[in-house]
């Protein structure tokens, strides 16, 4: 103490040599505290960084967490999880030049592989997959994960376009190590707008190390959505289950679950800006579904059903709602001999209210072969209409063989209402092989001239082809009411 007052008496003079001893003094005297021992506290700090030691107490809140964890989700994912597969396709392409040039680097015949891959989930012990049609569209060689790691070669039982479902068949000797799991499946028909679902699927395929399949959780955002297919759609998006649940590339084909853990859907499509989930996913209903599986496995086709009637909204303002009334009737069709007639305003069909015209195609999708349903009209008059669906004549029709993989049918009356084709003839392509895409035709085109030959049936356009030989061709058909044209070379 006497020291420290002698120094600030000579601060206080203006002395320079005491200031550098204290500041001295203080640097020397703050060094033996930074190494000093551990105060107490600081010492308690430390050990509760330590695993705890109270086992009874971990146990207890083990076991109430546990209880907490183990939620409707959980449940549904373990019910359904080892019943939903990878599945991985392999297609063989041809590679057609489309020009002068790659006909001079492309050697005749050379064929090219690729690869794809979706998801699936498994109905039945005897080993049938439920997946999507374009999952496995065009695939010469399928192969089907397991989540355990098992793997099983698969073959086609039956596709359906109009649905975009598929069916298949695993090859049990490939791998005989146990039983195989199932699926639960639920109904569609009582589904909440808001109840939890959950999304299981492959989005990432052999990306992953191992093989257990994706959950995501959402809810049901609406039912009976009707989506408004884009240029390359092959199949109809109708009266489809929409969900937040993130659905991406590679989940296709997989299973929306209840919290019951029963398949009420199966994941089929996404509208996205970027290509990613965005909230906006739409699965198949299961009780749809069934209808299609039953169809395939006992006929190898689904039947669908028409009735020769097309409709159209009498307000074509852009609005959510307007009448819908029947545009035209097939002379002779189903439609015609149970009395409906151009003009009437329908009210519902088949039990369902009909606001737009994609209503009505929902409701003859619902509807099947040979089963009677009731069609509501409220003008001229009300009255209700018995109409029994006959097959699609696309599915009836001759189907002629053109072009190594064309099949065309000839455009007729009943082929021109069912397809809202303009043209009253020519060569309808109904099967396009995938390596003829890049020609610039798709399937639902019809041929109405090739070179300077008019097409007026299947066969023609057929013998048209034939006579070309190798050369040169130009094409002209009709695509969504509108002229184009193809030009490519046969070899």
């Amino acid at each position: 103490m006497k020291r420290a007052q002698e120094l600030r008496t000579s601060l206080r003079a203006g002395g320079t040599l005491p200031l550098i001893l204290l500041l001295t003094l203080g640097a020397c005297r703050a060094s033996p505290a930074v190494q000093a021992e551990p105060t107490e506290r600081v010492q308690s700090v430390v050990d509760d960084l330590e695993p705890a030691t109270d086992t009874l107490r971990i146990t207890q809140l083990q076991q109430e967490l546990d209880g907490s964890r183990r939620n409707a989700i959980v449940l549904a994912a373990e019910r359904v999880g080892p019943a939903v597969v990878s599945v991985n396709t392999v297609r063989r392409e041809r590679v057609m030049p489309r020009s002068i040039f790659e006909q001079l680097l492309i050697p005749h015949g050379y064929e090219q592989q690729s690869a794809g891959m979706g998801s699936g989930f498994i109905i039945h012990e005897s080993g049938l997959v439920v997946t999507n049609e374009h999952v496995v569209r065009g695939a010469t060689e399928i192969f089907v994960t397991l989540p355990d790691g098992r793997d099983f070669d698969a073959t086609i039982v039956g596709v359906d376009e109009t649905t975009d479902l598929a069916v298949l068949q695993l090859d049990l000797s490939t791998n005989q190590s146990g039983p195989l799991p199932v699926a639960p499946l639920g109904t569609s028909e009582d589904l909440l707008i808001g109840e939890w679902v959950v999304a299981i699927g492959n989005p990432l395929g052999f990306l992953l190390a191992n093989t257990e399949p994706t959950v995501t959780v959402g809810v049901v955002s609406a039912v009976g959505r009707n989506i408004i297919p884009n240029g390359d759609s092959r199949g109809y998006y109708l009266d489809m289950i929409q969900t937040d649940a993130s659905i991406n590339p590679g989940n296709s084909g997989g299973p929306l679950v209840n919290g019951l853990g029963q398949v009420i859907g199966v994941n089929s499509s996404i509208i996205s800006q970027g290509g990613g989930s965005e909230g906006l996913g739409f699965a198949i209903p299961i009780d749809r579904v069934r209808r299609v599986v039953r169809d395939l496995v006992e006929n190898g086709a689904v039947r669908h059903a028409w009735i020769g009637a097309d409709v159209e909204p009498m307000n074509r303002q852009i609005r959510r709602r307007s009448d819908v009334r029947i545009a035209r009737v097939v002379p002779g069709s189903p439609a015609d001999r149970a009395g409906l007639r151009v003009g009437m305003v329908v009210s519902s069909a088949a039990g369902r209210e009909i606001r737009t015209p994609l209503d009505w195609q929902a409701a003859m999708l619902r509807s099947r072969v040979g089963e009677p349903m009731e069609i509501v009209v409220s003008e001229p008059r009300s009255a209700t209409f018995r109409v029994v669906p006959a097959d699609l004549p696309s599915v009836s029709a001759e189907r002629i063989q053109a072009l190594n993989g064309f099949q065309l049918i000839t455009v007729t009356p009943a082929i021109q209402a069912e397809r809202g084709v303009r043209s009253d003839q020519g060569a309808l392509i109904v099967d396009l092989p995938e390596n003829a895409q890049g020609l610039g035709l798709r399937e639902g085109d019809v041929i109405l001239q090739i070179n300077r030959m008019r097409i007026r049936s299947a066969e023609e356009a057929a013998a048209a082809l034939q006579s070309v030989g190798r050369g040169a061709v130009i094409m002209y058909f009709e695509r969504n009411g509108q002229l184009g044209s193809a030009q490519f070379l046969i070899r």
